[in-house]
């Protein structure tokens, strides 16, 4: 089974202390799309999950445009502050083999240190990282590969 995880693009900063509608800037949607263009290249998903958050449904935008039939799943639970543990107990339910997740720092981080039991890395704008497992669990997660954009 494969599991892509995505951090959004560079994003706006927060209007008013809102940050649920934080729209991607021009350099965040060009890393979006060069990140989409290399994930397009390397993974075929089964669906796609992601955050509620303007930031990351801008950054699926741009996979989408290169898998224009695959699910969407918007997952409630991987927002900024939400706890990976929980998240990772959400994803491992999920009845696919190839699954990408676009959604933030820090949850993004801590799943990936969860799955691999390696140190919290964070992730930089638009960074992808693609996963091998037999099942969705603490520690049975081999990283096989990272994107970065340069934009």
């Amino acid at each position: 089974m494969q599991l892509t995880l995505i951090r959004h693009g560079e994003a706006a900063p927060p209007v008013m202390g809102n940050d649920t509608q934080r729209p991607l800037t021009e350099r965040g949607h060009l890393q979006a799309q060069q990140t989409a263009e290399a994930v397009s290249a390397l993974t075929q998903p089964d669906v796609f999950v992601v955050s509620p958050l303007l930031r990351a449904q801008q950054t699926l935008a741009h996979l989408q445009r290169y898998f224009p039939n695959v699910p969407v799943v918007v997952c409630d639970a991987i927002k900024p502050d939400d706890d990976a543990k929980v998240a990772v107990e959400w994803l491992s339910y999920l009845p696919y083999d190839s699954i990408t997740v676009v959604c933030h720092m820090n949850v993004v981080a801590h799943i990936a240190s969860i799955l691999t039991t390696e140190s919290f890395q964070p992730f930089a704008l638009a960074e992808a990282r693609i996963y091998d497992q037999a099942v969705i669990a603490a520690g049975l997660s081999t990283q096989k590969k990272a994107i970065v954009p340069n934009a």
